[in-house]
């Protein structure tokens, strides 16, 4: 026995052996770490390898500094990065335990939310196990310092440093490769930070997120004051008059914003197989109090859904590349619908049956104003209740309703759904309608989750019927981006009977519904062009919200004198004129027009046109990268105060019971205090299982 310790002993006293012990306690918590402290959503053998994988390329990298000095400072030195690692784990741990998300240089160096909200709760978080993940530190400190293990005196041979940060770096290469084969646009898109920790690792992502504060920090210390001035000049001279018909036509009303997931225009009244793919969503469209508007564009980048929320709630564009939410949606300052809606009464809410780190939106909600945002943590959660991107539509929001009957009136309430989500899979069960039959995989399940979105729209909108608040609301709907992208196009054309599809075609399916419901309007369809960088001045000018001095990018599209030019974010645009797409120009009939052979007049519209996307886009990123807002503010509108806004459960429920007792204005207070739940009724198959359980 005395034997074993001693040979033992040598070998962890020997440089190479210090080394690897360290190596390898480093990795074991960090597994540890990741499999115990985090949800991460590891949903396959590819992902759990990684998570196996990730920890060892900078442990490799940092670790192995030690490796280039000599004596005790070598054996120190890797101690040291281990205690800095096991700092910032244990530090991650408390913070994901609070917020569900990962603690980023942003938030630490530019958010008061980190010691406001975690500060005061800090003995209420920490678990006594959660100081384990120190214990290999203190084993090697008390090994060095009861001389167990003696250093290694000999000269440094630097070349094993070299080639331990060399094998580092080709196993960071063969990591990031299998992360990107699994989940495309990890880094340019950034989804979710669970992501980024999930295939590369947490102490990466501590490199990236100091990476991607440093590159904003740098461009937001050179923005200035005066860069507004140019902003408003732009803004002033772009914005339309409110038409005196329908300004404060729905002041004081609810509001619902329901985000059709996927939904694209064409899928209106469109029919397969001779069936009705959306019947409730076409009854919505055409009902004679709704205002639909048939040339809506999507205007999303890399962002995709979370684009369509900025533009929507911020009159934004997105970047691009990447998502301004999830770099930006934590730090910058925002003058969102929201907050104005919250400073005028209203209560303001999102409901999302999917985790709510997803595209940031745990942090951007709080720089929004929203008081509470109702993620998958506030629903009743099996198995079978998930499709992948979270909750499906039917049982998501029939669970909405326990929260919706509790908001204070006025509310705004975003509901967002998932179901109708790429790549289009639905479980048999809830299959009503046949696939289609291009031969595209990817295509023809695409009409069966536009139909179930519809039931579950249909659902939704008899309980609010049947609940009293569809009479007391304005009900917006609308698809936040294409379903099917241009890659698809012999299957489109297949859908839509046509021979081929050209790029102008390609350009109209960027068209989603937009729709605006209330029993004071009179219904109809619109033809204007616009997007959803027009939403948010839309329904300012609708609830009456004073709006012309505010930074706004988009024009009401109910007014009579805007500008009807819709950018893309790659440049191109589209117009009841001309539309220019690449290099090629096409008039309203989606003709090819020749360059060469433009009127005088085509090419002043041309160049109007070009110049107005070209600038709308270049000042909203100016806007965004430089948080120019912060130099701004608008008369009637005071700064969001994110550290007045806590997300988790207990405390949104808490935030919730308050405002029902100082208010006594939500449905379930007028009801008498009885619960409208049961009023309610879906066909949903998991929840009648459950039933006759």
């Amino acid at each position: 026995m005395n034997s074993f310790f001693k040979k033992t002993r040598q070998v962890l006293s020997n440089r190479a052996g210090f080394f690897w012990l360290v190596l390898f306690l480093f990795w074991l918590k960090t597994y540890l770490a990741y499999q115990n402290n985090f949800t991460l959503g590891v949903n396959n053998t590819m992902q759990q390898f990684l998570l196996l994988l990730n920890p060892l390329p900078v442990g490799l990298l940092l670790i192995g500094i030690g490796l280039y000095f000599g004596g005790k400072k070598s054996y120190w030195i890797e101690i040291i990065v281990s205690l800095i690692q096991s700092t910032w784990l244990f530090a991650n741990t408390l913070y994901y335990r609070e917020f569900s998300d990962f603690l980023s240089f942003g938030i630490i160096k530019s958010s008061s939310s980190v010691s406001n909200n975690l500060g005061s709760s800090i003995l209420e978080i920490i678990h006594p196990t959660d100081f384990l993940l120190f214990l290999d530190v203190v084993i090697l400190i008390l090994m060095m310092s009861f001389k167990v293990i003696q250093p290694d005196q000999s000269r440094p041979k630097r070349r094993y440093g070299a080639i331990t940060s060399v094998i580092a770096i080709v196993l960071f290469g063969i990591n990031l490769s299998l992360a990107e084969g699994d989940r495309s646009q990890l880094l340019t898109r950034t989804f979710d930070n669970n992501y980024i920790v999930k295939y590369l690792g947490v102490d990466f992502f501590a490199g990236y997120s100091a990476y991607q504060t440093h590159q904003q920090t740098s461009t937001r210390k050179n923005a200035n004051s005066s860069d507004v001035d140019k902003v408003l000049d732009f803004v002033n001279k772009n914005r339309s008059q409110p038409n005196v018909s329908y300004y404060g036509k729905e002041k004081g009303k609810n509001v619902f914003i329901f985000h059709l997931e996927s939904f694209q225009q064409f899928l209106i009244n469109y029919k397969s197989d001779g069936e009705e793919v959306t019947p409730n969503i076409n009854r919505f469209y055409a009902d004679q109090h709704t205002m639909s508007f048939d040339n809506f564009f999507n205007q999303v980048g890399q962002g995709k859904t979370s684009d369509a929320e900025t533009m929507l709630e911020t009159s934004l564009y997105g970047l691009p590349s990447g998502s301004s939410m999830t770099s930006y949606g934590s730090s910058n300052t925002y003058q969102a619908l929201p907050a104005f809606l919250d400073q005028r009464g209203y209560a303001t809410a999102s409901m999302h049956g999917d985790v709510g780190s997803f595209w940031n939106r745990d942090n951007t909600y709080k720089s929004w104003g929203y008081q509470y945002f109702f993620d998958s943590a506030y629903f009743d959660d099996k198995d079978d209740y998930n499709n992948g991107y979270g909750m499906k539509d039917k049982i998501f929001l029939k669970q909405s309703a326990k929260y919706l009957e509790q908001l204070p009136q006025p509310f705004y309430a975003k509901i967002i759904t998932v179901t109708n989500h790429y790549p289009y899979d639905l479980d048999k069960q809830n299959q009503s309608i046949a696939k289609t039959k291009t031969g595209d995989k990817t295509v023809d399940g695409y009409v069966q989750t536009a139909h179930y979105l519809d039931q579950a729209f249909g659902e939704f909108i008899n309980y609010l019927k049947k609940s009293g608040l569809y009479d007391d609301s304005m009900i917006v709907a609308y698809g936040d981006h294409y379903g099917i992208s241009n890659n698809h196009p012999k299957a489109l054309a297949k859908l839509l009977g046509k021979k081929s599809v050209s790029k102008y075609d390609l350009a109209m399916l960027e068209k989603v519904p937009f729709m605006i419901h209330s029993n004071n309007l009179q219904g109809g369809v619109n033809h204007t062009y616009g997007g959803e960088i027009d939403v948010m001045p839309t329904l300012m000018d609708l609830l009456g919200i004073k709006d012309d001095d505010t930074i706004q990018l988009g024009n009401d599209l109910l007014s009579t004198n805007r500008n009807q030019t819709v950018a893309f974010r790659n440049g191109d645009f589209v117009s009841p004129d001309l539309s220019k797409l690449g290099s090629k120009v096409y008039d309203n009939q989606g003709k090819k027009i020749d360059t060469k052979k433009l009127t005088a007049q085509q090419k002043q519209i041309l160049k109007e046109q070009q110049d107005h996307t070209d600038k709308s886009l270049s000042m909203s990123d100016k806007i965004t990268t430089g948080d120019l807002l912060r130099f701004y503010t608008p008369q009637d509108f005071n700064k969001v105060d994110k550290s007045q806004y806590k997300y988790k459960y207990s405390d949104g429920i808490k935030a919730l019971k308050k405002a029902r007792r100082e208010k006594k204005s939500s449905l379930i207070d007028q009801n008498g205090g009885k619960s409208t739940q049961d009023l309610y009724e879906t066909d949903a198959p998991e929840l009648k299982d459950d039933d006759n359980k």
